[in-house]
């Protein structure tokens, strides 16, 4: 008989636990349950050594699958105290994140100002640049919260800060975003603090964003430290049935140790997201990242070509195709996922899943 672990069944029993009450928890605040389940099947090659090609059922097809629990309390004259705890789940494996509000384990206060919450939550970054992304962070088929898996580096923006105090505001058509992450550390051994910046303005179908986020590395026994920057911009074009995003980010990490060359790539990406009648939906995009910090003949430069038709059975219903093409350069490896290697300089995937969301 196998035993179940210890921190398995404290997972499962809080919750449970948290299922249970949420009935009862709404008596005397807003709470909402919600959550995505998804899923997709289907062959991908070069995901072994073999370079064969393999078949499989995965979690998080076009988002990542997750529960979460949210609310708010009305505390009078416009002001709400709001919360999240939210968790990815990997629905191919019954698996949660560890530690388990991984997404989200946040509180704090709404009002005409905006909105204040302390504790672990998405950066600016990651919250402004989420429209911009045709396939909205696929964790298979796209490249723009991090690159493929195969690279040296993923060249990617921090998804998250623990430690947080965060700020977002909306005055008109120009939204701002503010996160701060705390090092805590001591003056002795430097602050690795992080931050980012977030700017967005629509006018009618039209909108564009401007990022920055800095992330501080701890400090070396010289006094200065690993210092990683990214910058994004992107425009979108929404006319309803019609959508056209576009992106771009630089990233650089900057090396501490003498003669450690700095890390530094951009990445480009294109897409259109297309309702041909009332259920069905095409997506195509293409992601492109121009590695800048090592030898041309080493570089990779891997670009993805990704094309998705969806098909709505309901309003939380969908079922979905998806096949994706990535190729690399100069005998570098490549991925289309951004957490799985791939084995050769090519890769392909074509699969088929369905989302649930509640």
């Amino acid at each position: 008989m196998k035993l179940i672990g210890t921190a398995a069944v404290r997972n499962t029993a809080l919750i449970a636990g948290m299922l249970a009450c949420s009935s009862a928890f709404a008596q005397q605040s807003n709470v909402d349950v919600y959550g995505i389940i998804d899923v997709l099947v289907g062959p991908t090659t070069n995901l072994t050594k073999d370079k064969g090609t393999t078949w499989r059922v995965s979690s998080s097809g076009m988002n990542v699958s997750r529960l979460g629990f949210k609310g708010a309390e009305d505390l009078g004259g416009g002001l709400k105290a709001v919360y999240q705890l939210e968790m990815g789940l990997g629905i191919d494996t019954g698996s949660t994140d560890n530690p388990l509000f991984k997404r989200q384990a946040n509180v704090g206060l709404e009002g005409s100002f905006g909105r204040v919450v302390l504790g672990r939550s998405f950066t600016s970054v990651y919250d402004f640049m989420l429209p911009y992304d045709p396939m909205g962070y696929a964790p298979f088929y796209s490249w723009v919260p991090t690159g493929n898996a195969s690279g040296v580096s993923k060249y990617g923006m921090t998804t998250g800060f623990d430690n947080l105090i965060k700020y977002t505001g909306k005055f008109g058509g120009l939204s701002l975003g503010l996160s701060y992450g705390a090092g805590e550390q001591s003056a002795t051994t430097g602050d690795s603090a992080k931050g980012a910046v977030a700017v967005n303005y629509a006018a009618g179908p039209v909108s564009v964003v401007g990022t920055y986020e800095r992330v501080n590395g701890n400090k070396l026994a010289t006094g200065v430290r690993d210092e990683t920057t990214a910058w994004h911009v992107g425009a979108m074009v929404n006319s309803g049935k019609l959508k056209l995003q576009s992106g771009a980010r630089d990233y650089r990490l900057q090396a501490a140790k003498p003669l450690t060359p700095d890390v530094r790539a951009r990445l480009y990406w294109l897409g259109v997201n297309y309702q041909l009648s009332s259920p069905v939906t095409v997506t195509g995009a293409v992601y492109y990242q121009d590695v800048r910090n090592v030898p041309v003949i080493t570089q990779a430069d891997p670009i993805m070509y990704v094309a998705r038709l969806k098909y709505a059975l309901s309003k939380r219903t969908d079922l979905y195709t998806v096949g994706g093409y990535a190729k690399s350069k100069h005998n570098q490896l490549v991925s289309l996922s951004r957490d799985d290697a791939g084995f050769d300089t090519t890769q392909r995937s074509l699969q088929v899943g369905i989302q649930h969301r509640f």
